[in-house]
């Protein structure tokens, strides 16, 4: 498989002088999703930024093989403009780049992430949970080959959260996307990915690496199943050990 993402020793360190990530090595294959795992402040969303471009490393080599306008880029916050439709808030990319909407594509995703009749609402007629699958779609309109996703649930009640996380999980097996997603939750990254890297609290490190295995379909039954509980009781653990400083 063909890296999407590599990454060779790379490090950054705010003006201030906090060093945020230590010698970061990371490889992402085509098509992959994977996920960053760790304690909130380790470094997860300034990796996820210097990957997207948002921040340059301080140090070492950052490789996508997805030009900057196939990347896409999801937020903790849907942050959408309140006074557009959901349809220009979707079409807000073509703008961008200059070109003209394409509204077959936007309706197409919008169908997508289950919104094809919100078209013509605004952003306060919609829950969280809906606002989040337009900034979704946002992201997807223009066919991203690379899509990074920053905690984009973790504001979400919990049942919203395992819905829109069923969602995503079957937007990339149809797209064909490569994901890197971060998120805090053990169970979150059990149930969405195909790999999980654990960090360590800052200065970011990978210290611990799992292979999920399991049913192609996630759903509330493979939540249950002994391979979910089995990876998220693995994860735990590494995450412990990352927090008191010893890998796994």
């Amino acid at each position: 498989m063909a890296p999407a993402i590599r990454l060779r020793s790379v490090e950054h360190r705010f003006a201030s002088g906090l060093q945020a990530l230590a010698r970061i090595d990371l490889e992402v294959g085509e098509g992959e999703f994977t996920t960053l795992l760790g304690p909130s402040g380790c470094g997860k969303s300034t990796l996820l930024r210097i990957i997207a471009g948002l921040l340059s490393a301080t140090a070492g080599s950052v490789e996508t093989t997805a030009g900057s306008g196939n990347i896409a880029y999801v937020f903790q916050h849907a942050t959408l403009m309140p006074w557009a439709t959901v349809q220009d808030n979707v079409a807000l990319p073509f703008a961008l780049l200059g070109q003209n909407m394409d509204k077959a594509r936007v309706q197409e995703v919008l169908r997508h992430v289950g919104l094809g009749e919100f078209s013509q609402a605004l952003p306060r007629e919609l829950s969280g949970g809906m606002q989040m699958r337009v900034s979704i779609a946002r992201a997807l309109v223009t066919r991203p080959r690379l899509l990074l996703m920053d905690e984009p649930f973790a504001a979400l009640d919990e049942l919203t959260r395992h819905r829109l996380d069923s969602d995503l999980h079957a937007l990339w097996q149809r797209e064909r996307l490569t994901v890197l997603f971060v998120t805090h939750s053990v169970h979150e990254a059990v149930f969405l990915s195909q790999r999980v890297l654990v960090m360590s609290p800052r200065p970011g490190r990978i210290t611990g690496e799992a292979s999920i295995d399991g049913a192609a379909v996630r759903d509330a039954e493979f939540r249950l199943g002994d391979t979910f509980l089995s990876h998220a009781r693995t994860l735990s653990r590494q995450l412990a050990h990352a927090e008191s400083g010893v890998s796994e």
